[in-house]
């Protein structure tokens, strides 16, 4: 296992059903350990890299709704 985390900052996010539609999208990913989103656009992930890619996450963010941006400073 080859676990790895990151926090990727999404635009979409305005309410408590929009991280709601995120986690459905989300729990639908093998190799996932954990997610979480809050409402400025932060989502936390855990993932084994050996099953999961980032790719494949951001792109289920993006069927979601959900496009990666940079980070606010």
């Amino acid at each position: 296992m080859a676990p790895r985390s990151e926090t990727i900052h999404v635009a979409g996010i305005r309410c408590e059903r929009c991280v709601q539609r995120l986690a459905g999208a989300l729990g639908e990913l093998e190799g996932l350990e954990s997610a979480s989103a809050n409402l400025m656009g932060e989502v936390a992930l855990a993932w084994d890299d050996e099953r999961l890619d980032r790719g494949k996450i951001v792109a289920a963010l993006a069927r979601a709704g959900f496009r990666p941006v940079a980070p606010r400073e």
